[in-house]
């Protein structure tokens, strides 16, 4: 493995020789901002205290959820740019159906977040269908199970909201490499024109060199970030990004007649290779704009409105199923590879996959006293609005290969074309909210709070007749104790009710493309935060949450299958969190996440008690940063990775092994000539370990995707 061939690093060189006097990266202009979510950070750089849009804005203490803020000094110093990679940042985060080439999801104490409600952009809904960039981001939070009060329709895991960065005196340029001899740049740059104006722009560049073969991408990424001070207390916050990605996609493999896994997987091959496949091409754009005012001493009002579009050409020679093999013919499922390893090749193509979401909210936030009890009240309302247009895709079969015969030969390309686009997906949820904050002394707090949904969608064929239309309109409560036995000590706990979408059947089973309702979802909650020397948040959770199961379910149909909603999946879990610093030269972010995922009552006695599709029952992250007393401007970095075994079956049959994975890196900080620089290199997979990283599911169907080999990466930071 060297760098010596990748013309970057000598671009580098030159550079840290005449890098110029640093600006303070941090530097705040002197005005009031009322931002949703502030944060200040500690010594490490991590946010160390953060206010949750939806709670009122109170201090993460304060929150009777459990919160993780990740710092962009965090997504740094750990290389991190795509969104599997920040899965490895949490442990109650992994992958779900996330390839090389396409966007990718995530899942949050064992449930897949839902695309169009799961990701949020300052506290606003995102369309999840885009390769979401880190460059702009000053943080990133995880909010866990039903944390999210005012986001409506959601996945029970959670939501992850993404916080953009705020005008600041900086001027830095990143330049990185890797040993596959990928391209990096990014130019951080902002500052106040006037006491009350000020900008900020992220540019990015990246041409990706991938482990897989022929999977090599490129994408650019444009940001601009404006505050504006119009009043004493009124402030307007303006954010607009701008995408392009293209990079071809890389198929999942799947179990061998859906009762084995594949041996020995090449982690560099391209299962569906053919010289015509087009890349994927995703074009998204994310603009909002926030208004905080101040109404007098005690009430603030804030309004915000945004759009989230994302525009995918979906082009892939996929691997899939074994429909057209012999092997398949005798019963072995075909929508699984063959048990010899055969797999079908098909021609997909669906260009123009638009989808959008429109998201507005406004809420009064206020402070008064009755007696004596003092209350934080919020009261507001939203609407999200959220359209797919689609193509009749292309998804014809061109051919048939074995996953131990490497590289697929050259097949024909279907000679069909996309039909007509049309409106599948129209659905609006609007919904008002209340959330009353009483404190009991200066001890205990009693939060109230409820969410009114009105849900209402239409679903169309590709023809465009209606084949689902839901209405539905439910009140969701939540309730949550806390109690603050110290000031650096917060203990909660919480109960609450959601609300999400039903699930679409497979194509393979006897209802195929039926819409089931929507699910109403239940959590219990306690935990413990303690602020420890004022350096390092320690956090202890433990939760259950229950939903309709909603699956497969063998049957006597001619499909031999239908999807159904029986029974109930049940997600008890316990996370345990230390992030900030041991001591001054020690910087620690440990978690552990241990998840009991089971269904029961289903009506399929293989399937009850039976731990989840591709929820581990064990995760657990350390990264560790430790600077050299004798050497203070060198840090050593380490870090640990490890999944138990996953299972890859409902039965629990088959399941992907266990694994642990190592990194390493170093970081060195300097100036030159003035000028502030950092260099990092880091190794991820130390020891190039083969492991399943992901078990998850698109579609109704499962995939395997492999871990990525031993990669070292090298990055450069310059304050200009």
């Amino acid at each position: 493995m060297t760098f010596s061939r990748t013309p970057l690093l000598l671009a580098l060189l030159p550079l840290l020789a005449t890098a110029a006097h640093a600006d303070e990266t941090d530097g705040q202009p002197k005005i009031t901002r009322l931002a949703p979510v502030r944060a200040v950070r500690g010594g490490d750089g991590a946010p160390r205290d953060a206010g949750i849009d939806g709670w009122g804005t109170t201090p993460l203490r304060d929150t009777p959820a459990a919160v993780r803020v990740i710092g962009h000094q965090q997504l740094d110093d750990h290389q991190v740019r795509t969104l599997s990679e920040l899965a490895r940042e949490d442990a109650s985060l992994g992958d779900n159906y996330a390839p090389v080439g396409y966007y990718q999801n995530i899942a949050i104490r064992g449930f897949a977040l839902d695309a169009g409600t799961g990701y949020r952009g300052n506290n606003l809904a995102m369309t999840g269908e885009q390769t979401i960039a880190l460059e702009d981001k000053q943080q990133v939070e995880v909010l866990k199970g039903l944390a999210g009060l005012t986001a409506g329709v959601m996945e029970p895991g959670g939501v992850v909201n993404f916080v953009s960065k705020r005008p600041a005196e900086v001027r830095d340029l990143v330049l990185g490499t890797d040993s596959h001899g990928s391209r990096y740049v990014a130019v951080d740059v902002g500052g106040w024109l006037s006491p009350t104006f000020g900008l900020r722009a992220n540019v990015a560049r990246e041409d990706m060199h991938s482990h897989v073969r022929h999977a090599d991408g490129r994408r650019n990424f444009y940001a601009l970030a404006a505050d504006w001070k119009i009043a004493p207390g009124t402030t307007v916050e303006l954010d607009s990004n701008y995408q392009t990605s293209a990079q071809r996609s890389v198929s999942g493999y799947q179990l061998l007649g859906g009762v084995a896994l594949p041996q020995n997987p090449d982690p560099t091959l391209m299962l569906g290779y053919q010289p015509w496949q087009q890349p994927v091409a995703i074009r998204s754009t994310n603009t909002s704009a926030r208004l905080h005012h101040a109404l007098g001493e005690d009430w603030t009002l804030r309004v915000a409105a945004g759009r989230s579009r994302s525009v995918i050409d979906d082009n892939v020679a996929f691997a899939y199923g074994c429909w057209y093999v012999a092997a398949c013919w005798s019963g072995s499922p075909p929508w699984y590879f063959a048990p010899d390893g055969s797999y079908d090749i098909y021609d997909y193509r669906s260009p123009d996959d638009t989808r959008v979401g429109d998201n507005a909210r406004a809420s009064l936030e206020g402070r008064f006293q009755t007696g004596a009890v003092a209350h934080t009240l919020t009261v507001g309302t939203s609407a999200f609005h959220r359209s797919i247009d689609r193509h009749g895709s292309v998804n014809e079969y061109v051919g048939t290969w074995n996953i131990a015969d490497g590289e697929p030969p050259v097949f024909a390309p279907s000679p069909k074309q996309p039909g007509p686009k049309v409106r599948r997906l129209d659905s609006w949820q609007r919904s008002g909210f209340a959330m009353d904050r009483l404190s009991l002394g200066d001890r205990w707090q009693l939060v109230l709070g409820a969410q009114f949904v009105r849900l209402h969608e239409r679903a169309r064929n590709k023809a465009g007749a209606i084949e689902r239309e839901t209405r539905l309109s439910t009140t969701l409560p939540q309730v949550a104790l806390l109690w603050q036995p110290r000031d650096a000590v917060s203990v909660y706990a919480s109960a609450s009710k959601g609300l999400s979408l039903g699930r679409e059947a497979p194509y393979w089973t006897s209802n195929d493309g039926a819409m089931l309702a929507p699910r109403i979802t239940r959590q219990l909650e306690t935990g413990v935060k303690w602020r420890w020397n004022d350096r390092l948040d320690l956090d202890a959770s433990l939760f259950r949450i229950r939903q309709p199961y909603q699956y497969a379910q063998p049957d006597a149909s001619a499909a031999g299958f239908t999807f159904v909603e029986r029974g109930r999946e049940v997600h008890d879990g316990l996370e345990l969190s230390a992030n900030g610093r041991l001591t001054d030269a020690l910087g620690l972010n440990a978690s552990v996440a241990m998840i009991r995922a089971r269904a029961d009552g289903t009506g399929t006695a293989a399937f009850d008690g039976r731990q989840v599709v591709n929820v581990p029952r064990l995760r657990a992250s350390l990264h560790l940063d430790y600077t050299l007393p004798v050497l203070p401007r060198l840090a050593l970095q380490a870090g640990w990775r490890h999944a138990a075994a996953n299972p890859a079956t409902p039965d629990g049959t088959v399941e992907a092994p266990a694994y642990d994975v190592f990194d390493a890196g170093l970081r060195y900080t300097g100036q030159l000539r003035e000028r502030a620089f950092a260099v990092q290199l880091g190794i991820d997979n130390l020891s190039n370990r083969r492991y399943w990283r992901d078990t998850g599911s698109s579609l109704g169907d499962n995939y395997l995707f492999p871990g990525t080999p031993r990669l070292a990466r090298l990055t450069v930071r310059v304050s200009l």
